[in-house]
């Protein structure tokens, strides 16, 4: 599942990072201020089986989904949210940019370093701003189905955006640099070299 490279903490530690991140979003935050497309781009470059990859942060956003959408929206939104959701309204878009994500990260990030990050946080937040807003436009019924409305989806989906690109470039920070950081201090305590 893990590169060989990886000790057993190692791989906890992964783990560890991913689903913290995933519980991250329930916390208070600005809109689509959120560690999603980091989770993406973090399994995909510390998670060598393709499966897994996929799996592992996918589990983390679905979980984390479930209890956002029972609990939290259900409360705020009851109109949208009655009886158990298993899937939201529009989340087969989202699920969709979440794998485009891992994809990207997999090419990208064989070899991690700041500019791949930066560059891999830039993409996965224009991927995720253009298949999401291209689904709402599909199918939320909120804009006429032409190019004027695809057009005014984008448009109002702006400021939106601005918060995916700070929210991917914090939490890539985040999650990655957590991970080295512990990584390498633990290979100070065991003696073991990476």
């Amino acid at each position: 599942m893990f590169d060989k490279k990886y000790t057993q903490f190692s791989k906890i530690t992964i783990l560890a990072i991913i689903c913290l991140a995933a519980l991250s979003r329930l916390l208070p935050h600005p809109p689509n201020f959120t560690p999603i497309g980091a989770i993406a781009l973090f399994g995909a470059a510390h998670i060598s089986r393709t499966v897994f990859a996929f799996l592992i942060p996918f589990l983390a956003l679905w979980v984390s989904n479930l209890f956002l959408n029972n609990v939290i929206y259900a409360q705020m939104y009851p109109e949208f949210y009655s009886g158990f959701v298993w899937f939201g309204a529009g989340s087969e878009w989202i699920y969709l940019s979440f794998a485009a994500i891992v994809l990207l990260g997999m090419f990208m990030l064989k070899k991690v370093s700041v500019q791949r990050l930066l560059a891999g946080s830039l993409l996965a937040s224009v991927i995720f701003f253009l298949i999401s807003n291209f689904g709402t436009w599909l199918t939320a019924g909120m804009y006429p189905p032409s190019m004027e409305g695809l057009i005014a989806c984008f448009t109002a989906a702006i400021p939106f955006f601005w918060n995916t690109l700070a929210g991917d470039l914090f939490f890539t920070g985040v999650l990655f640099g957590s991970f080295y950081l512990i990584h390498n201090r633990s290979h100070i305590f065991t003696g073991e070299h990476a």
